[in-house]
């Protein structure tokens, strides 16, 4: 890679950031970009590389967050009106345009109306309720694909590769003979929204996967997207409870309406609803998901530490029973989006302070107790033999074990200011292919290697 091309992938990373700051425009960031590039232009011609020129520009402007919280402090009218979804098409960062309303309410009443078409074909709730647990994720992330190949005029190519992912997943869903209460079962309900929701993410980013800026978007727009949807929950559980009351209040009784009806068609046409607030709202919203990633790592953090002293001062083991494994497993899960969420939220040219020595204690501790389960589940299946369930516990361990063994290394190496926070980027948004690989064969391959048992 050239000099040059190397100084305009800075530039476009450094773009990329300055968009997501709240307050801060297009017309905005194109000012700050020409006052870079111009400054960039003198040092270079007094002397430096074009990629020292860069970052002497960059700290002449300051920090990125400095220049974000000036621009809220001069344009904070900005933030009042990002909050108003005005619909005008307008600041296209900011708001969704008409279209994309309309492209937003046709998949969502695209969810809502397929998940009540099985009724149709005699599949109710009760009746069909092994056929829902497979195909739930379907009904939910097709018309979401939908929505981001359309809003992102994805070509028929990547169209194609999504489409063909989804219909394997089907397949897979329901060819399969699969019992309700067989493992088999069980894992396929499990991985297959994983492996979707990745599936989904060439739709999002626009067929660009080969992209580690766009792939750190989808990161960022999944943390985004459980907030929202979150969010939307709560508040369609105080809105049901209060229907519920004041339909009693007459004497009516609409519970099997709301059950049947109301909360599954809502609940599946939230997914795009969310999705379509991420984007429209982005530069309000992902100011929440960071402060929550902040306020959790320490608190994880802790619990972590204190346990493992605890292990270390009672000499206890861990116990061997399912539910306390699986535990363990949703535990790592979810220290393991802490750190892709405030990766994804930090200013990668940031130089490293007492968060990040909170986080590799995080990763570390994680790491630790990684080791302590898996030896469980390998001295479970050397007892007991193998099983589905068992044998993707030890292959999603193995899996989290790699993640967190180099996570740990990249970040140690960061805060002892000998790596660039940039490696650590790259792992975490290159991993994601083999979260994908591992969730398509346990949908795929374990089922008949297993005798769907």
């Amino acid at each position: 890679m050239s000099l040059d091309e190397q100084l305009e992938n800075q530039i476009a990373e450094w773009r990329g950031y300055m968009r997501r700051r709240r307050a801060v425009n297009e017309t905005d960031v194109e000012e700050l970009e020409d006052h870079l590039r111009s400054t960039v232009a003198d040092l270079t011609d007094s002397g430096l590389r074009p990629d020292e020129a860069f970052l002497v520009a960059v700290k002449r402007m300051g920090s990125l967050d400095d220049l974000s919280r000036e621009f809220a402090r001069v344009h904070s009218d900005r933030l009042w009106k990002q909050l108003v979804l005005s619909g005008d098409g307008q600041a296209h960062s900011h708001r969704a345009s008409r279209m994309d309303l309309l492209v937003m309410v046709g998949c969502a009443a695209l969810a809502a109306i397929g998940i009540k078409l099985p009724e149709l074909f005699g599949l109710g709730f009760d009746e069909g309720a092994g056929f829902y647990q497979r195909n739930i994720s379907l009904f939910a992330l097709v018309p979401l694909a939908a929505y981001f190949a359309i809003r992102r005029r994805l070509s028929a190519v990547f169209a194609g590769v999504v489409a063909a992912l989804f219909v394997l997943g089907a397949v897979a869903a329901n060819v399969y003979p699969l019992k309700d209460t067989s493992q088999s079962m069980v894992l396929t309900a499990i991985h297959l929204p994983l492996a979707l929701w990745l599936a989904m993410g060439v739709a999002y980013v626009g067929g660009d996967w080969r992209s580690g800026r766009r792939r750190m978007d989808f990161i960022r727009f999944t943390g985004e997207w459980f907030v929202y949807y979150v969010l939307i929950a709560l508040g369609g559980g105080v809105l049901t409870g209060i229907t519920f009351g004041v339909f009693g209040a007459i004497g009516l009784d609409i519970e099997e309406f709301m059950a049947s009806w109301v909360m599954p068609c809502g609940a599946l046409a939230a997914v795009v609803v969310a999705a379509w607030l991420v984007e429209a709202k982005q530069s309000v919203i992902e100011n929440m998901a960071p402060v929550l990633t902040r306020v959790f790592t320490p608190l994880f953090a802790v619990a972590l530490l204190a346990f493992l002293g605890a292990l270390l001062w009672t000499g206890n083991l861990i116990n061997t029973d399912r539910e306390v494994l699986i535990l363990f497993d949703l535990l790592l899960v979810v220290v393991l989006g802490l750190v892709l969420y405030s990766i994804s939220a930090r200013d990668p040219l940031a130089r490293p302070g007492a968060f990040d020595w909170l986080q590799l204690a995080l990763v570390f501790s994680a790491l630790i107790i990684d080791a302590l389960v898996l030896g469980v589940i390998t001295g479970r299946i050397s007892e007991w033999g193998t099983t589905p369930n068992k044998a993707a516990a030890l292959g999603e361990n193995v899996i989290l074990l790699a993640n967190l063994a180099w996570t740990t290394f990249l970040l140690s190496e960061f805060v002892r200011n000998r790596r660039p926070f940039a490696p650590l980027e790259r792992w975490q948004t290159g991993y994601l292919a083999v979260y994908a690989g591992w969730a398509w064969v346990v949908v795929l391959l374990f089922p008949p290697i297993f005798g769907y048992m």
